[in-house]
């Protein structure tokens, strides 16, 4: 299992409309981006109190791609 197939596993099983999940990776100059959208609707349950699940699914996504050989990736969570 990829990063992306990873962080859609993990944000797919939070939101209530898990085929609007969409997880794309790209590469900077200097670093990696995943992008993770979800709708509108599910903004609050993937952010989570006090942002608690966000930096959960962040922490997460950040040890998997260090465990695949990526030392840094940053994770974007946004609403489409």
């Amino acid at each position: 299992m990829n990063i992306e197939e990873f962080a859609e596993y993990l944000v797919s099983n939070i939101a209530k409309d898990s085929d609007l999940v969409k997880v794309k990776r790209f590469s900077n100059e200097d670093e990696e981006v995943l992008e993770i959208l979800v709708s509108e609707e599910d903004m609050p349950a993937v952010i989570g109190k006090g942002g608690a699940v966000a930096t959960s699914i962040k922490t997460l996504v950040q040890a998997k791609a260090y465990n695949d050989g990526v030392k840094t990736i940053k994770v974007n969570i946004d609403s489409f």
